[in-house]
C-alpha cells in the first residue's frame, strides 16, 4: 500500500523545549486542515508506556545494551500500532523522539557505538525514516538543568521519570556532539533550529521549515 502521509520527528536534549513545539506545530497544522497524530517516543502505546515505566524510573539500573533493546521494542510496538497505519492513511505523524535518539543517547551517551544503534534500526525498523527531523539544538547545561527542575515536580505525583536526568555533563556533550553528527549526516532530512531563542521565534522557523520543506503548501488536505 501507497504511503500518503508525512512523519516528522522532534529530536534534541532533555529540557530544549521539543514537546511544546511539538504540540504548536500540531495545532498549526491541524488548523490548516491536517489530520495529525501526535506521539511521543518510549511510548505511544499502552506496552509502549509500560516500556517507558521501566527505560525512566530513576530506581532501575540496567545495561545499556538492555536500555537500547527496550528502546527499540517500544519503537516497534508503536510502528507497527500508531505510527504506519496512520501514514498509510494519510495522516502527518509528529513524534517527540526516533532512532536518532537511540543513536545520540545511547550509541554516543552509553558508548554502544552508532553501528550497533542503526543495525538494529535496519532489523527492527526496516526502512522507515522521518521525512523531516526538526533537531532542537540547545545548551547542554542548562537543557539538562531545565530538565532536572522539571522532573523534581514528577516526584510529588505518582511518576517519576528522571534516570536519565541524573547522568553527568560528560554523557551529555557526547550526546550533542553526536546530534549534530547526525545533523551533518542526514542534511537532507534534519534541519537544525537554535531553541535558545524566544519560544515564538523558534515556532515560526519550525512552521517554515515544515512547510517548505515538505511542500505541504502545495498538498490540499
Amino acid at each position: 500500500m501507497r504511503v500518503h502521509g508525512k512523519f516528522i520527528t522532534f529530536e534534541g536534549l532533555d529540557g530544549c523545549g521539543k514537546s511544546t513545539q511539538m504540540g504548536k506545530l500540531a495545532e498549526v497544522l491541524r488548523a490548516d486542515g491536517f489530520d495529525v497524530v501526535a506521539t511521543r517516543e518510549p511510548g505511544g502505546t499502552a506496552i509502549g508506556e509500560r516500556i517507558r515505566g521501566v527505560l525512566l524510573d530513576s530506581s532501575n539500573e540496567m545495561a545499556p545494551m538492555t536500555e537500547l533493546t527496550l528502546m527499540f521494542a517500544s519503537r516497534a510496538q508503536q510502528l507497527a500500532e500508531v505510527i504506519e497505519p496512520a501514514l498509510r492513511a494519510g495522516k502527518i505523524v509528529l513524534c517527540d523522539r526516533f532512532t536518532d535518539s537511540s543513536e545520540a543517547y545511547q550509541g554516543a551517551g552509553r558508548q554502544l557505538g552508532s553501528k550497533t544503534v542503526l543495525a538494529m534500526h535496519k532489523i527492527v525498523c526496516g526502512n522507515w525514516q522521518p521525512d523531516l527531523t526538526i533537531l532542537m539544538d540547545s545548551d547542554p547545561a542548562r537543557s539538562v538543568e531545565r530538565a532536572r527542575r522539571r522532573n523534581l515536580e514528577s516526584k510529588k505525583g505518582p511518576t517519576d521519570e528522571n534516570r536519565f536526568e541524573q547522568e553527568n555533563r560528560a554523557f551529555y556533550e557526547r550526546v550533542h556532539r553526536q546530534y549534530q553528527t547526525i545533523a551533518r549526516r542526514e542534511s537532507k532530512r534534519v534541519v537544525q533550529v537554535n531553541a535558545r531563542r524566544p519560544i515564538e521565534t523558534v515556532h515560526r522557523e519550525i512552521v517554515e521549515s515544515v512547510r517548505s520543506r515538505l511542500r505541504l503548501r502545495e498538498i490540499k488536505p
